[in-house]
């Protein structure tokens, strides 16, 4: 915490005042120059958004952030504060953050009037230079720009004409910091409008007033695409006066996707150590989303949120840390089955389009790790083929055939061992695994057998029910071992 001076020792200091975008300027030039990170946490973006923020700093331009939910637009906006420097002084008591050098309320400029040199100087550390607002329709121009108090007005007994009565919104406390409007559409297009002049000519006008402010701000808007929703759009005047338009996306591959879920999940480190997620169930998981954004289910214009993977994993972790409980053991894997446990990850995320709304959020939830699972099967082992010729053997052929004489129960609630043991008992599994699968480790080849079968159920060459405790894999039209 930096202690009160006055405006003579901050001159002294050799303090030079400077706007928001010199300031963002200053700071991101030294640390390219210093190669150092400016933007950190935002991966995949490294050669998309980032050059292109970095572009809209450097111009001085307010940012529009368009993209679907979930592509960390709030995230890059939290992220320009560390462009800030620490401490920023003001004139104490200003509720705008006057800067000494140049003021613009009536409060600070008689203040230094009385006081000059000797006016007080207190600090304000970049994490108070943040503002946000969640743009919706109650939204009013006294919130964000400001009303007359007529409280204030009695008790200072001031007529209304004058400007100490105002009462200032979000906007002008934001003097000299980065202000973020969420959700921009959704703002009322006369809430909008109310922006203009702020942005532009630097103009307040509160209820009559019109008091030339010349704030100084950094506003940065969040949006989803105009034509993507029925809430709203964003005024045409509005548009125009915000200097740069950045489009965000989702992550492009299924490893830079991995590192986001892992850098995001909250996962404990007590949980970490005893719950192991096999390579390719991490893999799957991201596949989810990956299916989920290209499905006929599900309405692409609203998007598939990154959360989803994130919820996702978090469930998945869950459903493990509750089989250690119930089971007693130390230690846990991750298995195939374990991905039911998602559905709800799936369900809550998820826009269906009418095709969807008719098959059900669960039944969609389902395909889609289907889906996933077909996709993840097909890039390891051969596909299952449609149709068979008789007498040609298969890679699949004795695996399908175990099923005549047998059936496999894979609990969710059974310990590794006991999991394992219920896999082997598929013989056949093992030449597959053999074949196709032997640079893996021993858990991903687990994994890969309950590919194998769950491939198989989907393409009809097996048969598959589910209770509230396991799965049971069996010959296709024999319910013999439920009878």
């Amino acid at each position: 915490m930096q202690k009160e001076i006055t405006f003579k020792e901050l001159k002294d200091a050799g303090y030079t005042h400077k706007t928001i975008s010199e300031e963002l300027q200053a700071n991101l030039i030294q640390r390219i120059k210093a190669n150092e990170p400016i933007f950190e946490g935002l991966l995949g973006y490294e050669d998309t958004v980032i050059p292109q923020l970095k572009k809209a700093i450097l111009a001085g331009h307010h940012i529009n952030l368009l993209g679907l939910r979930g592509q960390a637009k709030t995230r890059i906006a939290r992220s320009m504060v560390d462009l800030l420097d620490e401490y920023m002084p003001i004139v104490k008591g200003s509720e705008i953050n006057d800067s000494p050098f140049e003021p613009i309320s009536k409060y600070a400029r008689d203040i230094l009037a009385e006081h000059g040199d000797e006016t007080p100087i207190v600090w304000v550390h970049r994490s108070e230079r943040f503002f946000e607002k969640l743009a919706t329709p109650d939204v009013n121009v006294s919130d964000l720009i400001g009303d007359i108090d007529p409280i204030k007005a009695a008790t200072l007994k001031l007529p209304y004409s004058d400007e100490r009565v105002l009462h200032y919104g979000m906007i002008p406390r934001a003097n000299r910091s980065i202000f973020v409007i969420n959700e921009l559409p959704d703002l009322q297009a006369r809430i909008q409008v109310s922006l203009f002049n702020i942005l532009q000519e630097g103009d307040v006008q509160i209820r009559g007033f019109q008091l030339r402010m010349p704030l100084d701000i950094q506003f940065v808007f969040t949006a989803n695409p105009e034509d993507y929703t029925n809430r709203g759009s964003i005024v045409t005047p509005l548009k125009d006066r915000i200097g740069s338009q950045i489009f965000t996306h989702y992550p492009k591959s299924i490893q830079l996707a991995r590192e986001i879920t892992a850098q995001e999940a909250k996962v404990s480190t007590e949980d970490k150590s005893a719950i192991q997620i096999p390579s390719l169930a991490k893999d799957l998981l991201e596949q989810v989303a990956f299916s989920a954004r290209n499905s006929e289910y599900v309405d692409a214009k609203s998007g598939v949120s990154a959360r989803l993977t994130i919820s996702a994993m978090e469930n998945l972790i869950a459903a493990a840390k509750l089989r250690l409980i119930e089971t007693g053991d130390e230690k846990t894997t991750v298995r195939l089955v374990d991905f039911m446990s998602i559905i709800p990850s799936i369900t809550g995320k998820i826009e269906l389009v009418y095709e969807g709304e008719q098959e059900g959020a669960d039944e969609v939830a389902k395909i889609l790790i289907d889906d996933a699972v077909m996709t993840q099967f097909e890039d390891i082992f051969p596909r299952v083929p449609k149709l068979e010729k008789e007498g040609v053997k298969t890679t699949y052929t004795d695996v399908v055939s175990w099923f005549d004489d047998n059936f496999l129960e894979l609990n969710y609630t059974a310990t590794d061992d006991e999991f394992y043991e219920s896999l082997q008992l598929v013989t056949p599994l093992e030449e597959v695994i053999k074949e196709y699968a032997t640079d893996y480790s021993k858990e991903d080849q687990a994994f890969c057998k309950e590919l194998i079968l769950w491939a198989l159920t989907i393409n009809n060459k097996l048969d598959k029910s589910e209770n509230s405790t396991a799965f049971t894999f069996d010959s296709i039209g024999f319910g013999k071992h439920f009878l």
